[in-house]
C-alpha cells in the first residue's frame, strides 16, 4: 500500500531541511573563518616577535663592537686591573689619568698583562703643574704614551720578574719602549723604581710603584 503525502506537508519538510542545512553550513563557515583569523593573528605575532628579537640582538652586537671591554659590566668574574685601581683611593690620580687619556681598554683587556701602577704620591713627585697639564685634552696622546709605558703585554708576577732580572732581560712595554728590571737586596726594581707590592687581578698583575715611569722621547 502506497502512502501519498499531501503536497503541503512535503513542501514544509523540504523547507525545514533546507533551512537547517543552511544554518549548519553558516555555523561551520563562521567556525572556519574564526580559526583562520586566529591562525593569521598568531603567525603575524610570531613574525613581529622574531623581528623584534633580531633588532634587539643586532643593537646589542653593534654596541659591543662600538665600545671596548672597559664598558662591559661584569659582577661575576674577578676584578680586572682597572676595577681594582678604581676601588683603591691611592690610585685615584692614576685612574683619572687613564680616563683622560682614553686608554681604559689597555688595562682591562683579557691579557695576560702586567701594570706598574704609580700611587698618588708618585704623581706628586712630578714638577708642579705637570699632572694638570697632562690632563688637558690637547695633551691626550702624550699622556697615553706615558701611561702605556706602565703596561707590559705579558705575564710578569714578581717571581718571573726576578728570573728576568737574573737573565739581564728588559721588559717590552705597550709604549714600544723597554724597561730595565733588576733584583737588589731590598727588592725588585723596574725602570729604576722599586716594586712596593704585587696584586693578582683577573687579567694579569698590578705592581705598585711610587714613581711615574716617564719614557724618553
Amino acid at each position: 500500500m502506497t502512502i501519498v503525502l499531501p503536497k503541503l506537508v512535503v513542501s514544509w519538510y523540504i523547507c525545514y531541511v533546507f533551512i537547517n542545512f543552511n544554518s549548519i553550513i553558516m555555523k561551520k563557515t563562521k567556525l572556519i573563518f574564526s580559526l583562520l583569523t586566529v591562525i593569521a593573528l598568531f603567525i603575524t605575532s610570531c613574525g613581529s616577535g622574531e623581528k623584534k628579537q633580531e633588532v634587539t640582538e643586532t643593537a646589542i652586537e653593534e654596541v659591543s663592537e662600538a665600545q671596548g671591554q672597559s664598558t662591559v659590566s661584569d659582577d661575576v668574574s674577578a676584578a680586572n686591573a682597572l676595577q681594582v685601581a678604581k676601588s683603591i683611593e691611592d690610585f685615584s690620580t692614576l685612574v683619572a689619568a687613564i680616563e683622560a687619556a682614553g686608554v681604559e681598554d689597555a688595562v682591562v683587556n683579557v691579557g695576560p698583562l702586567t701594570i706598574f701602577a704609580p700611587v698618588n704620591a708618585a704623581f706628586d713627585k712630578l714638577p708642579e703643574g705637570t699632572v694638570a697639564t697632562l690632563l688637558l685634552p690637547e695633551n691626550k696622546s702624550k699622556l697615553a704614551f706615558i701611561l702605556t709605558n706602565h703596561v707590559a703585554p705579558a705575564n710578569y708576577p714578581d717571581t718571573q720578574l726576578a728570573k728576568e732580572a737574573k737573565k739581564g732581560r728588559k721588559l717590552y712595554m705597550a709604549s714600544g719602549k723597554y724597561l730595565v728590571v733588576e733584583e737588589k737586596e731590598d727588592g725588585i726594581y723596574v725602570g729604576g723604581t722599586k716594586i712596593l707590592k704585587t696584586v693578582k687581578v683577573s687579567n694579569g698583575w698590578i705592581h705598585v710603584i711610587d714613581n711615574v715611569l716617564v719614557p724618553a722621547e
